[in-house]
């Protein structure tokens, strides 16, 4: 039997048209406010490359719950980079890691074995690549649903 690759942490940010941004975590760091406002600025970054200046509002933004995501620090540089942050509801919170980009990938890399890292992000980017535009359009539909289904209960939560 061979040992697969260690674990690999991708994260990847997109919007109606697809991947703008891909960063897989070094070896032996962790993702801290520091790290992740980074990631934030290089985003902001490929926004403002790809938009040419058409940003006038500020950009929607959503991510989920992890420490570092709410950390103050995190929360001093979305709004210094003009980045409206959803507020996270429960029925929100863990939406990423439910969309249908999120779950076809995991399908994708469920079982396969990997013998270096650069296996793995190539499979992730491989796939990642070969998806629809649409595929990226819908999933974040399927959010603006959700999120009227629960203004239209209140704020219950539904799943």
């Amino acid at each position: 039997m061979q040992k697969s690759a260690g674990k690999v942490l991708a994260s990847i940010f997109w919007d109606e048209d697809g991947i703008l941004l891909i960063n897989y975590l070094p070896k032996g760091q962790t993702i801290n406010a520091e790290y992740y406002s980074s990631l934030l600025v290089q985003l902001k970054d490929i926004l403002k490359e790809k938009c040419h200046g058409k940003v006038t509002k500020g950009v929607l933004f959503l991510h989920d719950n992890y420490p570092a995501h709410q950390a103050p620090a995190t929360q001093k540089k979305l709004a210094y980079l003009d980045f409206n942050v959803l507020i996270t509801h429960p029925i929100l919170q863990n939406w990423p890691r439910r969309t249908t980009t999120c779950s076809g990938l995991k399908k994708q890399l469920k079982g396969r074995h990997f013998s270096s890292d650069t296996e793995v992000t190539d499979a992730v980017e491989t796939w990642l690549d070969g998806q629809p535009s649409e595929l990226f359009l819908s999933d974040l539909q399927k959010l603006e649903q959700r999120a009227k289904k629960c203004i239209e209960l209140c704020g219950e939560y539904i799943e």
